[in-house]
């Protein structure tokens, strides 16, 4: 008989992506996961580089994909920022990490 296979939720993908430079602010940033994620547990939130967080406070996990982790940002200046995440999988594991991007 075959048992339920159980995996944390890790991030497939990103926008912006990982480490990149935009030449144009973003709206939102977004992570896709590779497994569901608990909306009340997943937190996401982005910071200048003087550690002033700069989105909207609204993230969270999209009603229609329960993959996805977005949060709005205000038209941002040029400048280095850092995205950190925190999620719980359906399976009840937390993992969590940040990324950076630059706006030229």
């Amino acid at each position: 008989m075959a048992g339920a296979a159980w995996a944390h939720a890790f991030p497939d993908h990103s926008e912006p992506r990982v480490g990149s430079t935009l030449s144009a602010p973003p709206a939102v940033v977004r992570i896709w996961f590779d497994a569901q994620i608990e909306p009340v547990f997943s937190t996401i939130r982005v910071e200048s580089a003087d550690k002033r967080r700069v989105d909207t406070g609204n993230g969270g996990v999209d009603s229609a994909d329960n993959r996805l982790l977005a949060v709005k940002v205000p038209p941002l200046a040029p400048g280095r920022y850092r995205v950190y995440w925190s999620v719980v999988a359906r399976d009840g594991h937390r993992t969590e990490g940040d990324f950076p991007f630059r706006i030229k």
